[in-house]
């Protein structure tokens, strides 16, 4: 059970938290069906919406360990709910996760290939999610909003990722540095 939840930082508990709590509200939402201003109207407000959305928001637990893993599960059960629920408002949680993603492939995907597997997959997840949001007019619209944030939270995360590159080295005993 241990290995499982093997390098989880206690921040990464309050980002899958966070994100979690913030879709059981919206999903609780999208139940209610209170919302008469939607774009599209709802498809759906069964109660299934709340586990099968805990699929889609708790993989970020483990973008340190595997952040491609991490976008590809986020990716698929996103595809899963909306395909089984439709026309609900999703954009509230799955931007902002999006965006945390795209940071985590700044901080933690290693090469360059990586890099760009990482945020083709966030914009994948993004036209998935957008496919079907019900606050939405069209994809387009929403991947104006969509694009620039993923870019600038992928942009922090580099920033970020170089400061701790320089840190480390920095750190590094006196023989290391001298050899480089």
């Amino acid at each position: 059970m241990n290995e499982i939840f093997k390098g989880i930082r206690p921040l990464d508990y309050v980002l899958a938290a966070v994100l979690t709590g913030a879709g059981v509200f919206l999903m609780s939402e999208n139940i209610s069906g209170s919302s008469t201003d939607l774009a599209h109207p709802l498809s759906t407000t069964t109660g299934a919406m709340i586990p099968a959305f805990l699929l889609v928001t708790l993989p970020i637990l483990w973008r340190r360990r595997s952040i491609l893993g991490v976008i590809a599960v986020t990716a698929v059960t996103t595809l899963a709910h909306v395909l089984a629920f439709g026309w609900i408002t999703r954009c509230g949680v799955l931007l902002p996760l999006a965006f945390a993603l795209a940071y985590g492939v700044a901080r933690f995907a290693g090469s360059v290939r990586n890099h760009l597997i990482g945020l083709a997959g966030v914009v994948v997840l993004q036209v998935v999610m957008l496919a079907r949001d019900a606050s939405i007019d069209t994809v387009l619209n929403g991947l104006i909003i969509a694009l620039p944030g993923t870019a600038l939270f992928y942009g922090i995360g580099l920033l970020v990722q170089n400061r701790v590159t320089k840190q480390s080295a920095s750190m590094a005993p006196a023989d290391q540095r001298l050899a480089a």
